[in-house]
């Protein structure tokens, strides 16, 4: 059989308001209690989902926060038990799913990666055999020596994914972690895990960047609600997630906290189509239940593979808001959009500075597409071939 992992009708249930017994005394002292009515609502994070993956594959999982990505992760890393449902992994499992997974935090770096290693059932001559490869692209060579407490998240990240990759897994798991390190790090690590999948190894990578996804994967998995929604193409899976938004973004439930009402956008022509080098506008209603000391919103216009394109950002300072309780509203308008044609969407975030809470990130929301109407011209315009447009004028001058 050619199956690296096979899923089979896996779900997942949580009951919200629960409280486990968190040690043996509680769980003992709870039979003695009296019993309270249960208030508490089940959710669930995955509903009977099913799908094979092949060795040698390089899978994407994509979705919104709380689609159950993780969740996933969770229960083929064998971190969490599903509540119904099988899975069958044909090798060994390394997994990287957030800093910190399977480091202990007074051990050295050098002590990690033996504990590691043998978590994952090798011999003290297999890591030893592979352990200067693993410092070497970890860069973490001068703090080896030195408890993993004291790593900065990069740090943290860096001798993790070395770790996971390095000893030679056959099924590789990686989460939104590698977010943490910066871009020539991350650069290694969509190399690595390619040449691990060429030597016939299996990958899951989980990622919101879209652009990434699409360098490393043929094909995705995409999540929502805790079902399959698509399984297929990557650049079909893609497309799907970012237009699962719709062109206004409302949020029609009560919030106890400051919080984003309302997003739209205002194109230049119809529902969400935009002229290039025509005025384009996005409004934000912003509720708030407090006085905030230095309120900022701030957005990012995204390509449709995942790729920030510009980030604009209004503080306080700037222009007045949340300096008092009620709604706020707030435009942000472009005289001229000259994004190159093809499709996009925001990603808004609303925090106060003086304290750092951040409120909320709102991912993929109000999907638009600018186009090129009524010009004709020898050429065509290239899907992806830019970003942007800029005025411009040529003439001859000799």
């Amino acid at each position: 059989m050619n199956t690296a992992i096979k899923v089979e009708k896996i779900a997942k249930c949580y009951r919200l308001g629960a409280i486990k017994d968190s040690t043996f005394r509680d769980s003992i002292s709870s039979i003695f209690k009296p019993k309270k009515a249960n208030n508490s609502t089940l959710f669930w994070a995955l509903k009977e989902i099913s799908f094979n993956v092949n060795k040698g594959e390089i899978i994407g999982i994509i979705g919104k926060n709380g689609a159950g990505k993780s969740t996933l992760l969770k229960i083929l890393s064998q971190i969490t038990k599903p509540s119904s449902g099988k899975i069958e992994l044909k090798g060994r499992v390394a997994s990287l799913l957030e800093v910190g997974t399977g480091f202990h935090p007074e051990l050295t770096g050098r002590e990690n990666i033996f504990l590691n290693g043998t978590i994952l059932g090798m011999k003290r001559t297999e890591i030893i055999s592979k352990f200067d490869e693993i410092v070497a692209f970890s860069g973490v060579e001068k703090f080896l020596d030195t408890p993993v407490k004291h790593y900065s998240s990069g740090m943290y990240v860096r001798l993790a994914f070395a770790v996971a990759a390095h000893l030679e897994p056959e099924i590789l798991i990686i989460d939104e972690v590698l977010a943490v390190g910066d871009s020539d790090f991350q650069k290694k690590c969509l190399g690595k895990m390619s040449e691990v999948a060429n030597s016939g190894r299996t990958v899951l990578f989980v990622s919101h960047n879209m652009q990434a996804v699409s360098a490393l994967t043929k094909k995705c998995i995409l999540l929502n609600d805790g079902m399959i929604e698509y399984f297929g193409d990557t650049n079909a899976a893609i497309q799907k997630y970012l237009c699962n938004s719709n062109e206004i973004y409302i949020n029609l439930t009560k919030q106890d906290y400051p919080h984003i009402k309302k997003v739209e956008i205002h194109s230049s022509e119809s529902t969400n189509i935009h002229q290039v080098n025509k005025p384009f506008a996005i409004t934000f209603d912003i509720e708030t239940n407090q006085l905030l000391k230095g309120a900022a919103v701030s957005f990012q216009i995204i390509d449709n593979e995942g790729t920030p394109i510009t980030h604009v950002l209004n503080i306080d300072s700037e222009v007045p808001f949340c300096n008092e309780i009620g709604v706020f509203k707030l435009k942000c308008a472009f005289p001229k959009l000259r994004l190159y044609p093809g499709k996009y969407s925001l990603t808004v975030y609303f925090a106060e500075l003086s304290t750092k809470n951040h409120f909320e990130t709102l991912e993929n929301i109000c999907p638009f597409e600018v186009v090129v109407l009524n010009e004709i011209r020898d050429y065509y315009w290239i899907p992806n071939h830019a970003r942007y447009i800029d005025d411009y004028q040529w003439s001859l001058i000799s």
